[in-house]
């Protein structure tokens, strides 16, 4: 009896000592995964950080991307706003252009070195100024005055010029302006008593005519 009571306490310890064994191995092995898993979990922390910085300046070059073509798109409908605007604005502006009176052209001829001083030439100059350019040459052809014919002679002459390079009517004409510059003076002198001399000089003038056609 006494043996059979040993050999049931030493089975009894010994299966005592079976199950801490497991309950120690259980627990290892719980310890064992639990540094597992948060290893993992902390190589996976820094990837999905990783995995967002990557995603965040993509995002930005996306974002940079859309906002020039949001731009580019605001520009060409502002384009297209200020086209149609500027549209009726253009007509108008044609048209006015259109109802602009047209410049008449003027024709121009010139005298230099006419030898009659300047005063004398005015003095013709200031009656046919402004006059149909029939009457000026009746004025000029009766006048009695020297600077009448040189004068004759230019307004012909800005006639002729109106015909052959302009295509206009010479005989519908008007004198628009006429000016008399004083050109360069011959400085003559003439011997006069006791061995004396005295100056004598001889003017010149530049005579310019500008013709234009006579409105209607």
């Amino acid at each position: 009896m006494a043996d059979e009571k040993k050999t049931s306490t030493k089975k009894a310890d010994a299966a005592k000592k079976a199950d801490a064994a497991k309950a120690s191995g259980e627990k290892a092995e719980a310890k064992k995964t639990a540094k597992k898993d948060d290893a993992k979990a902390a190589k996976k922390a820094p990837a999905k950080k990783e995995s967002k910085a990557k995603k965040e300046p993509a995002k930005k070059a996306k974002d940079a991307k859309k906002a020039p073509a949001a731009k580019n798109d605001s520009k060409s409908k502002e384009k297209k706003a200020s086209k149609e605007s500027g549209k009726p604005e253009s007509k108008k502006s044609s048209a006015k252009k259109a109802k602009a009176p047209a410049v008449p052209p003027v024709v121009k001829a010139k005298a230099r070195y006419v030898r009659i001083a300047p005063r004398k030439v005015r003095l013709i100059a200031d009656q046919v100024r402004g006059m149909h350019i029939e009457q000026a040459r009746a004025l000029l052809a009766f006048s009695p005055r020297g600077a009448a014919e040189p004068i004759q002679k230019l307004i012909n002459s800005a006639a002729a010029n109106a015909e052959n390079n302009h295509d206009l009517i010479g005989d519908e004409m008007r004198v628009s302006s006429i000016t008399v510059d004083e050109g360069p003076t011959l400085r003559r002198f003439r011997p006069r008593a006791m061995g004396r001399a005295t100056p004598i000089n001889k003017r010149t003038s530049h005579i310019a005519v500008a013709l234009t056609p006579v409105e209607d």
